[in-house]
């Protein structure tokens, strides 16, 4: 299947099945911004809570925030966002349509423009004679666009109350660290965690929700001793793990990405510190732990003209997607960078201090950020698949049990004879610990096919044997090979292979 028309089925699975579809569509919808229905909220909320319980929950070292959306100019001033966060925008003379550049030469030259400058912008599109996408007319020079959403706070609307929508959730993060940290009682090193809104006012969004004008982040900022980066112990299991990396040396060779083991990148000191090393492992064994396939990510590391202006180091987890390697998740040494922003502009004490030297010092910082729209879309093309059973085309989304909307389904064979009111009751039962559904719509076969395209790992059917015995048959998704179980074992046997049991 070629890779545009493989996305172009994702998409019309998830809005078929009404996972996501654009926002307010009975009155035209504004580009970038989407709802989620049920099956979409119900994958969602897992892909947040598994994020939870594996970076917050599971772990003594990190305490959790949810900061404000609205946020004061003075802390976007300070953090560098007024004066850094943009995007290359291009305006056609003619019809004055406007782009973003880098995408526009993207497509037009079929080369990736990943840390390319502003001057190396215009330059190529001088050199290509590059022209407008809409009516071929002569485009202006490249300029930054500024991402922010401006608002105001109150009844006025002057300078004084301009306030914006947060383009990131981490600046709640540093301008609470202080709060947190006393009340929390955290010693480095410590991270703080939220997941919470963003806002980007994008250029040109694309890729259905990847890269969106509304969308969610799961982000952690962990603090460490600047005088103890190395101080992290990684398993040897961890470190060799094997990964697909390219890392800026390479990119500056034009080398392809090569498997390695991040022992290897940590003792060639390709990764800086051991905390950093540290949270890239555990952001790769996040996601294999959400089913994305290994082979499908790779490990890439910025080149010095794309670094953010707050980040001393990057490394993108990447996946690849139908329109190429992208950016999964960012893991970046933020130094002591924001803190020391907010400090100089706040004018308040960000230092930590140091119960074992008595001496004040300012944490440095490690950011593992995540999109949560970005994972979700990412765990549903990887699950996807379309083969042909006999003549009839078939979807089915292999998700993992723990992002699957539902884990089960129950069905009665028919509703007559009681089967319907024994499938109820067993559907009651099983509701209490299991995400479950039930369906007694259409013939079996549609039923399955239905709970196959939405990612339901396994499905009950009721019949009269059933009413016989006190048996049911239960299909496993993958396979469709089915076995019949006691109504009795029903829950354990769910939940043993919920928990990777061979069915």
């Amino acid at each position: 299947m070629a890779k545009d028309e493989r996305m172009e089925k994702v998409v019309n699975l998830l809005e078929r099945r009404g996972f996501i579809f654009a926002s307010g569509q009975i009155y035209g919808s504004l580009a970038g911004f989407f709802d989620y229905g049920n099956y979409g909220t119900l994958l969602k909320r897992k892909i947040e809570q598994n994020w939870w319980n594996f970076f917050v929950g599971k772990r003594n070292d990190v305490a959790g925030i949810d900061g404000a959306i609205v946020s004061s100019q003075a802390i976007w001033n300070a953090s560098g966002h007024l004066a850094e966060f943009s995007d290359p925008l291009i305006e056609c003379k003619k019809c004055h349509t406007r782009f973003r550049a880098d995408s526009l030469i993207e497509d037009e030259l079929k080369i990736s423009l990943e840390g390319a400058s502003l001057d190396n912008i215009n330059k190529l599109i001088l050199e290509n004679k590059l022209i407008c996408q809409n009516c071929k007319g002569v485009l202006e020079i490249a300029k930054p666009f500024n991402l922010m959403f401006k608002t105001y706070v109150g009844a006025s609307e002057d300078e004084s109350a301009t306030a914006y929508l947060r383009p990131e959730t981490a600046q709640m993060i540093f301008t609470n660290f202080k709060q947190v940290q006393m009340s929390s009682r955290k010693k480095l090193p410590f991270g703080i965690a939220q997941i919470g809104k963003a806002f980007r006012n994008e250029i040109s969004p694309r890729n259905f929700v990847f890269r969106c004008r509304e969308f969610s982040q799961m982000e952690m900022e962990f603090f460490m001793h600047p005088e103890k980066l190395d101080d992290c112990q990684i398993n040897e299991d961890e470190l060799g793990l094997e990964i697909n990396v390219l890392t800026a040396k390479m990119q500056e060779n034009k080398e392809k990405e090569s498997k390695t083991t991040f022992a290897i990148l940590l003792n060639g000191k390709s990764i800086g510190t051991k905390w950093h090393a540290y949270w890239i492992i555990k952001a790769y064994e996040w996601f294999l732990g959400l089913g994305i396939r290994k082979e499908n990510l790779r490990l890439r590391q910025h080149v010095k003209t794309e670094l953010s202006h707050y980040s001393f180091e990057t490394w993108d987890l990447e996946y690849n997607y139908p329109w190429g390697w992208k950016e999964l998740s960012g893991i970046a040494n933020r130094g002591d960078y924001d803190l020391k922003a907010h400090m100089i502009s706040s004018k308040k004490d960000l230092t930590y201090f140091d119960d074992e030297t008595k001496i004040k010092v300012l944490p440095m910082v490690i950011e593992p950020s995540f999109g949560l729209e970005r994972a979700f879309l990412t765990v549903i093309i990887d699950a996807f698949e379309e083969k042909m059973e006999g003549d009839e085309k078939k979807t089915i989304l292999h998700l993992n049990p723990n992002t699957a909307p539902n884990e089960c389904a129950v069905f009665p064979l028919m509703k007559k004879d009681g089967m319907a009111q024994k499938a109820i009751e067993i559907f009651e039962m099983l509701r209490k610990n299991t995400a479950c559904e039930y369906d007694e719509a259409g013939s079996i076969g549609k039923r399955y096919a239905r709970q196959d395209e939405i990612g339901t790992p396994y499905c009950l059917t009721i019949d009269y044997d059933t009413l016989k015995d006190e048996t049911i048959t239960i299909r496993d998704r993958d396979s469709t090979k089915q076995k019949r179980i006691k109504i009795g074992d029903c829950q354990s046997t769910l939940t043993a292979l919920l928990n990777g049991a061979e069915f």
